[in-house]
């Protein structure tokens, strides 16, 4: 794709994002200052709300200062991550003031150190299934139980249900189209021991007419 086509995409993407105005029913944009965090959480909101509430956190609007978020200095340097000034509650009765942001998604931060446990309330499986590495390092008996025992220290659980997965190939005239993908996702990390992160991810891709993407 030529250079100048390729940042005229951009921008009408960028535009597109920080637009943010899903239409309800009257027709009348969403309010960004209005929209709860819970529902971010919750994967109940479509992609361009998410994106422009997410933008609008530290932007011009200033949501979290308005909210009295406290941003707390975060182990992992992919997630920025608040602290609250009263408790939320997601996945019907888990509660938590803390928060974070991905470069595409909101998770809570429980305090649960049994990630699987919770998954499986979820019905979210784990991507990353540590049994069959467990079995192969048994059955080879080149590793000893301690070693074993090591490598298991921290058990690694990503897993994603996805809620909306929608194609919109560009309309006459238009330049590209878009595939918007909404997940319910569980995960742990080991800059976080003994909690949980449970959260949805908005990620929207260009794609040309025939739905590749750009």
């Amino acid at each position: 794709m030529p250079v100048m086509k390729s940042k005229l995409v951009f921008a009408a993407l960028v535009a597109t994002v920080l637009r943010a105005a899903p239409l309800q029913a009257s027709d009348k944009p969403i309010d960004l200052n209005s929209i709860d965090v819970v529902d971010a959480i919750e994967c109940r909101l479509d992609a361009p709300a998410y994106n422009g509430f997410a933008f609008a956190l530290n932007g011009e609007e200033k949501i979290a200062d308005k909210r009295g978020w406290v941003p707390m200095q975060s182990e992992n340097i992919m997630m920025n991550e608040y602290d609250l000034p009263a408790p939320i509650t997601v996945a019907r009765h888990y509660s938590t003031r803390r928060i974070g942001f991905t470069s595409n998604g909101v998770v809570a931060i429980l305090d649960l150190a049994d990630t699987a446990a919770f998954a499986r309330e979820q019905k979210i499986e784990n991507a990353l299934d540590p049994g069959p590495l467990i079995e192969a390092m048994i059955a080879s008996g080149k590793a000893t139980p301690e070693e074993i025992k090591e490598a298991t220290k921290f058990s690694k659980f990503l897993g994603e249900k996805i809620v909306v997965d929608r194609t919109e190939l560009p309309k006459d005239g238009e330049m590209f189209g878009m595939h918007t993908v909404i997940g319910r996702n569980v995960s742990n990390a080991t800059t976080h021991p003994g909690k949980t992160f449970y959260g949805c991810s908005y990620r929207i891709e260009m794609i040309d007419k025939d739905g590749k993407p750009l």
